[in-house]
């Protein structure tokens, strides 16, 4: 099929990721191709230029002197990813049709799912966060011209009083994300905000006995300054922002993955890629992290409850890690989302064919 991928105009599609989503289409992108698909990605300037695919330049815009001197302008940021989408969604009404078979959304602006009527393909939308309000605006002024999956089952349930979705649970490439030896230091990887409190697997770790390192970009330098630098010592370490080569071998080092949300995660990427490399995960049971973790391949502690994460510490270490590996490889592949990707692919080209 010829597939276009529609990313964030804001963060390029390239390693190190700036988040799971765009790890996530990065994955998809290259699978998709090598399945035999001809695919084009949107994404931002300076997305990787090694994936085998069609780059689709976001673009930029600056408004004039006269149009920022206005009291209402909106942010420069804003105005950009506005005009981002608005200009690939026009070019995909004038001739996105004999270009590709399906389109394919991934990004969370509201223009390509409020514009998806205009367009003579079909729009498939994944849903990779709990509900906002400028999507939910967009459905409500498109309804049914998008179909839509969601990453998780928690996901579908948040949206589900908005749209009915099918759950597509993210995957990783268990080949990059491969089996380690374990026995090291607890890992915790992430972008390093407050809603995902890395601070937390600091003291869990610590409470359990167990150095930790800290992987991932640190976004919110005041965030930083007060809760995790004060934490970090010799036991407690940030190792900075590692491409995926680089943390594939530390966490197949670690005798366990930590991840500490405090907001209800939509899917949790990370735990994923821990378990691919054997490493068994401790994590607050939320968002969709019961749907990855149970007591096999690691453990689950009451939410906000640093004490209780701590004993799922200890729990966790003592999984067997080919057993993590196992469960990785059979649920939480690449190669299993795509099919499932495929699947409502040829759904949707068939239906719009008939």
């Amino acid at each position: 099929m010829r597939v276009c991928l529609i990313a964030s105009s804001r963060y390029p599609v390239r390693e190190p990721f700036a988040g799971g989503l765009e790890a996530l289409t990065h994955q998809l992108a290259r699978q998709l191709a090598a399945r035999g698909h001809e695919v084009s990605l949107f994404a931002a300037s300076g997305s990787d230029p090694d994936l085998p695919v069609t780059l689709i330049d976001a673009g930029t815009f600056e408004a004039s002197p006269a149009a920022q001197r206005d009291v209402n302008a909106p942010a420069a940021t804003w105005m950009a990813e506005h005009h981002a989408y608005l200009s690939l969604m026009l070019d995909l009404a004038r001739d996105g049709a004999g270009r590709f078979d399906l389109v394919h959304n991934h990004s969370l602006h509201h223009l390509p799912v409020a514009m998806a009527p205009m367009l003579d393909v079909p729009l498939l939308t994944t849903l990779h966060t709990p509900p906002v309000p400028w999507l939910e605006s967009a459905i409500a002024t498109a309804p049914g011209a998008s179909a839509f999956t969601a990453v998780s089952r928690r996901t579908a349930q948040a949206w589900s009083h908005v749209v009915a979705s099918d759950t597509v649970l993210n995957g990783v490439d268990v080949e990059t994300w491969s089996l380690g030896p374990g026995g090291g230091p607890a890992v915790w990887s992430g972008r390093l905000v407050r809603e995902k409190a890395p601070h937390v697997a600091i003291d869990a770790a610590r409470a359990a006995g167990l150095p930790i390192v800290l992987v991932g970009p640190a976004p919110d330098p005041d965030y930083f300054r007060e809760h995790v630098a004060p934490r970090l010592g010799p036991d407690a370490v940030h190792a900075g922002h590692l491409d995926h080569r680089a943390l594939a071998r530390l966490l197949g080092r670690a005798a366990v993955a930590v991840v500490t949300p405090e907001w209800d995660e939509p899917y949790g990427l990370v735990a994923a890629e821990a378990m691919a490399c054997g490493t068994p995960v401790a994590a607050y049971a939320r968002g969709a992290l019961p749907e990855l973790v149970d007591e096999g391949v690691g453990a689950l502690a009451r939410p906000g409850d640093p004490a209780d994460l701590a004993a799922a510490i200890d729990r966790a270490r003592r999984c067997d890690r080919r057993a993590v590996r196992r469960h990785a490889v059979e649920r939480l592949s690449a190669d299993r989302m795509v099919s499932e990707y495929e699947q409502r692919y040829a759904r949707l080209v068939g239906a719009e064919a008939a």
